[in-house]
């Protein structure tokens, strides 16, 4: 009878927990529905989307110049036919290929007689952010299929709350478009539990990144030669993959720059001529060789460095390639004297996967690194985004005002004294008045080369009494910093020259660049 008994039980126990695996397995096949699947898809870009546009227009600050020199600058004189094009376009070290996505939308605009300068200043910007955001969705899902629905929670959250991402995602860089299309590539990569890879796909991407910013190779070096030892039919990868697609983005890229050069241009060669040959880049200033290591990796990452650190520990195993293409990347770099944080930037999402790991395995002290995480990133990118170096920005609406004052008997006649392309130009005014600023081209060797901005600073009253020797030739407009207003004032003075406007710049002037920007008027 008790042998009866324990069979009973036994037999129960056996039918309970074959009655709790029969619900786990259906509560599973809930969860991973197609509906279920489609309602988290529309949540993570509804709030991508949504996301990143408010980050378009919290970012009112100018970073550097490139961000308009070498994209809607060179858009707006593609559709308009009016504008500044700098010495790289002229000799040819600069695709057209990013600047044409921008001319396209001028173009419309100009097309149904929308091309108002509000509109031209932000749909660029709208557009950067909605690739953004299509790359953040792609990030998320990526990481899903990597690791545990946690990790990828935490990773997403590092992700989107990174300071330096916040400031330069919408922004018209190269560098930006460059880590877009990283992020969007390595969906497709042949990862470690990846299930989305597609060579064709994610190469066209790294591509396309190439056309854009030819050192988009550096990142993507180790991970193509990562991808090609794995790889089983190495010849294939080579004859249907690498070739074919290398072949079509150089042909297009050739094809696009050839049009607008008006004459056969390889520009992927002529930057590198330029950068790395004749070591023009130096020109712009140069760094110690420590300087990415010390300074520039610890601020584009942030708050998230002690992550990534304890991250690196966690998954180095799994995510080795990712973490050699961060070290990589930074290692060629550094090697190169001319530095600058936005260059390193397209690793920034690679590391945030380690970051994601750190604090999925943090249970305790969890709570704790979201708050300082939060907290420490939000100020840094509200602060960066709305207030510091933003006057270069904001007296451009000043001198927009000057275009209804194009057709009088004294016609505006703007002269920036700073230093060279501080501030975005036409496309920012979007009239021909007569604007221009100190010029400051590399020495190509050229004949009687003279860098303007440095000719100025070196002696600002001579430069001007020289420049202007009659009072018909003086601008009728002055821009300049509030640190050159003492070396200039008897200048100012004795050609009545007036302040008409003081704009906040930022609160750590340094050097040529001062806190604030004023605008004279002559009387």
């Amino acid at each position: 009878m008790e042998t009866l008994r324990s069979r009973l039980k036994f037999g129960n126990k056996v039918e309970d927990v074959k009655l709790r695996k029969r619900q786990s397995h259906l509560y599973s096949r809930e969860t991973d529905s197609p509906l279920n699947n489609g309602v988290l898809r529309v949540r993570v870009v509804g709030f991508c989307l949504l996301f990143r546009l408010i980050n378009c227009f919290l970012v009112q600050t100018s970073f550097v110049p490139d961000e308009y020199w070498q994209s809607v600058e060179v858009s707006h004189r593609m559709v308009f036919n009016y504008g500044f094009l700098t010495w790289e376009w002229k000799e040819g070290i600069r695709g057209f290929s990013y600047p044409l996505l921008f001319a396209a939308i001028f173009k419309i605009l100009n097309l149904i007689n929308y091309d108002s300068v509000l509109l031209l200043i932000w749909l660029p910007r709208i557009f950067q952010a909605l690739l953004a955001a299509f790359a953040d969705v792609k990030f998320f899902f990526l990481v899903q299929t990597l690791q545990s629905p946690d990790v990828a929670k935490w990773t997403f959250f590092c992700h989107l709350c990174s300071w330096f991402s916040w400031f330069c995602c919408t922004r018209t860089l190269t560098n930006s478009m460059e880590t877009t299309l990283t992020c969007l590539a390595l969906f497709y990569f042949p990862l470690p539990g990846s299930k989305t890879h597609s060579s064709k796909k994610y190469l066209s991407i790294v591509a396309l990144a190439v056309i854009f910013r030819p050192t988009a190779l550096i990142v993507w070096f180790p991970l193509l030669m990562y991808h090609f030892c794995r790889e089983e039919n190495k010849l294939r990868l080579i004859t249907h993959n690498y070739i074919p697609i290398g072949a079509v983005a150089v042909v297009i890229s050739t094809v696009i720059d050839s049009i607008f050069y008006e004459e056969l241009t390889l520009v992927q060669f002529n930057f590198l001529k330029f950068n790395v040959f004749r070591g023009v880049a130096d020109f712009y200033g140069s760094h110690p060789w420590h300087w990415y290591l010390t300074q520039g990796f610890p601020v584009v990452i942030g708050p998230h460095l002690p992550l990534f650190l304890h991250g690196c520990g966690l998954a180095f195993k799994k995510y080795k390639i990712l973490l050699a293409s961060v070290v990589w990347t930074i290692m060629v770099y550094s090697l190169l004297p001319h530095k600058e944080f936005r260059f390193i930037y397209p690793v920034l999402p690679f590391c945030m996967l380690f970051c994601g790991v750190s604090l999925s395995y943090l249970k305790a002290w969890r709570p704790a690194a979201v708050f300082v995480l939060l907290v420490s990133n939000l100020s840094a990118a509200l602060y960066t985004g709305l207030v510091h170096q933003r006057g270069t920005l904001d007296v451009m609406s000043h001198i927009q005002v000057l275009c209804d004052a194009g057709s009088s008997p004294s016609p505006p006649d703007v002269l920036f004294l700073m230093p060279c392309h501080s501030t975005p130009f036409y496309s920012h005014v979007h009239c021909p008045i007569n604007m221009r600023f100190l010029e400051c081209p590399p020495d190509l060797g050229e004949e009687g080369y003279i860098d303007e901005a440095d000719s100025f600073y070196d002696d600002p009253l001579h430069w001007l009494r020289t420049s202007f020797p009659y009072k018909s030739s003086l601008p009728t407009h002055l821009v300049l910093f509030n640190v050159l207003e003492a070396e200039i004032a008897v200048f100012l003075n004795g050609n009545n020259y007036t302040r008409t406007a003081e704009i906040f710049h930022t609160h750590f002037s340094e050097g040529r660049v001062g806190g604030s920007v004023f605008i004279y008027e002559r009387h």
